[in-house]
């Protein structure tokens, strides 16, 4: 199921990068930061579910995700690369885990776990003190 993030719920805002740069860091906010109100969006109700229920530092207790990206030296770049991570992140939660059925043990599995429990308890009777 390919849910597409709408850019127009996406609120951007420019901020200076951190670390090295020289000059160009200290002077051009290059930096940004991504904001998106997962309850306010148009995404379906099961992914708003699952993207509040992540356990992701990114996604504040309101319900807000937030992405700083400041890998690139041009803000159009970080903003693309911003909105991919989001885009990945909704993704991750619009995949449906398949449910697991509980199964039992083939008999034959049950015999074999027996029978090596039997073989390692033989070795380990043959190991205590020798009398004579």
């Amino acid at each position: 199921m390919a849910v597409a993030v709408d850019p127009a719920e996406v609120q951007f805002s420019a901020i200076r990068a951190q670390g090295a740069g020289g000059q160009n860091v200290n002077k051009v906010s290059n930096a940004v930061h991504l904001r998106f109100d997962i309850r306010a969006s148009s995404l379906p109700e099961a992914v708003k579910e699952r993207l509040l229920a992540l356990a992701d530092s990114r996604i504040s207790t309101d319900g807000v995700v937030v992405i700083k990206a400041q890998a690139h030296r041009s803000l159009p770049m970080n903003q693309a690369e911003a909105l991919e991570r989001l885009q990945e992140l909704v993704d991750a939660a619009a995949h449906v885990p398949k449910a697991r059925r509980a199964t039992k043990p083939t008999r034959g599995s049950q015999q074999r776990r027996l029978q090596g429990k039997a073989v390692r308890a033989g070795i380990k009777a043959g190991r205590g003190r020798v009398s004579d």
